[in-house]
């Protein structure tokens, strides 16, 4: 599928019950590709997530010199560590992962010669100083557009020597954390983080899994993690990504009696707060089956639909569903009153401004949407039409169209579909088990 391509999505009103996976988790399998990369010896890494993002993670990692052989959803990544990386002979451009973009920039930190990492437009626009800033405060020698606000960020490793740092971050956010965590690996001395509110934690679960010498508070945003370590391979087996599973959950929570179940997806504690979410709005929501590998657990999850009332979404819950807020501003058109979704102008800094984009998007749709600094008003329940959105580029705003698509007056076009790919290829086949799905090619 073309980025350009448009689909044409139909409502599908009695959705049928649906058992389903969804593809690996995009968090763990860049994280763990570079912790792999970044130990000596052979990982090998099962149900990784083959989207645009975490594939340019690994082009990148071979640039740099370690050896990857990819069959289907099984890596395997031999290394002789972090310190038998080489000097990019070429750019290193992480397409439109700003994950892929932030954490390496932080692991080349000490790699010989100049590394130097872009992306596409979209990912050219998101803020970088956030990661920069405290990097040369660290001793990196890391620059980038704008007084290193924005890509393309230039890292010179020749000589460079990093100091373990403590630092408080303004805003909760798991890729900043991981960056400098990973620069602490590099660094002299303890490398402490401290957020406002919990962030998704699976660096720190990776680095459980791997022994890596850490100090970490109960219940605090607050990790601490010990400079001049090597790193030891591993094997992991990565659950399905709940942020892909949150569409389809989605889709079947405004229809009562709907059930759908999807299998061996990732529960981690620091993602499952759509799960809270909707239950509190009325779905059914169990989970069953429960395991841990890999310091993750992984689960089977059951909703079933109901009629479904607002709720307010915001303060410490953010961190825990900001990729599952596009989905929930559509639900929310379905609930009974008024939600509020406050305490996200995160949002705005995203593959494109989350907040303007839905509220032009469900617009198009005859849905009245109020948009604030750092979220929405969404009214319901509401009709929503039929119409053309365009997903500006931004994966989770198609997905999040789509799902509204199911539940409209007629079928609804998205253009720039093809930006699914970046997270979740496959959407639309696996979206066509329970509805119509017409697809319009369109190059550039």
């Amino acid at each position: 599928m073309h980025r350009t391509d448009v689909v044409k999505v139909f409502p599908q009103p009695g959705l049928p019950s649906l058992t389903m996976r969804v593809p690996g988790d995009k968090s763990i399998s860049h994280r763990a590709a570079i912790l792999g990369a970044m130990a000596a010896g052979e990982t090998v890494l099962e149900g990784y997530l083959n989207s645009a993002d975490c594939l340019a993670t690994l082009k990148a990692l071979s640039q740099l010199g370690v050896k990857i052989e990819r069959q289907g959803e099984r890596v395997r990544i031999a290394s002789s560590g972090v310190a038998g990386w080489q000097e990019p002979d070429d750019i290193l451009d992480l397409g439109n992962s700003g994950t892929g973009l932030r954490l390496l920039a932080a692991a080349v930190c000490r790699v010989p010669g100049v590394s130097i990492l872009t992306g596409d437009a979209s990912l050219r626009r998101r803020p970088m100083g956030r990661i920069v800033r405290p990097l040369q405060d660290m001793g990196a020698k890391i620059s980038g557009r704008r007084q290193g606000e924005l890509a393309p960020l230039v890292v010179d490793g020749n000589g460079a020597s990093l100091r373990g740092r403590e630092f408080k971050l303004a805003v909760a956010s798991a890729q900043v954390k991981t960056a400098l965590l990973l620069a602490g690996l590099s660094a002299d001395g303890w490398t402490v983080v401290e957020e406002p509110a919990l962030s998704r934690d699976h660096t720190e679960r990776l680095f459980r899994y791997l022994g890596v010498e850490m100090r970490q508070e109960a219940g605090r945003g607050r990790v601490a993690v010990a400079g001049g370590q090597r790193l030891r391979s591993f094997h992991l087996r990565i659950p399905g990504d709940i942020s892909s599973a949150a569409f389809f959950l989605s889709a079947y929570a405004p229809v009562p009696g709907a059930e759908i179940v999807v299998e061996k997806v990732g529960v981690n504690p620091t993602r499952t707060g759509i799960l809270q979410v909707l239950q509190r709005m009325g779905a059914r929501v169990e989970v069953a089956n429960l395991v841990e590998e890999g310091g993750e657990p992984r689960a089977d999850i059951r909703l079933v639909g109901g009629n479904l009332k607002a709720t307010e979404i915001g303060g410490a819950e953010i961190p825990l569903l900001i990729d599952e807020l596009p989905v929930l501003s559509v639900v929310a058109t379905q609930a009974r009153g008024v939600t509020v979704i406050k305490d996200a102008a995160e949002l705005r800094v995203k593959e494109s401004d989350r907040i303007e984009v839905l509220a032009d998007c469900l617009g198009r749709l005859g849905v009245k949407v109020e948009k604030t600094p750092d979220g929405l008003i969404i009214p319901g329940p509401q009709r929503i039409r039929s119409g053309e959105v365009d997903s500006r580029g931004d994966h989770r705003i198609a997905m999040a169209m789509a799902t509204a698509a199911l539940w409209a007056e007629g079928p609804v076009s998205i253009e720039g579909a093809g930006w699914v790919d970046t997270s979740y290829p496959g959407f639309f086949s696996t979206l066509a088990r329970v509805t119509r799905v017409e697809q319009e090619e369109r190059r550039a």
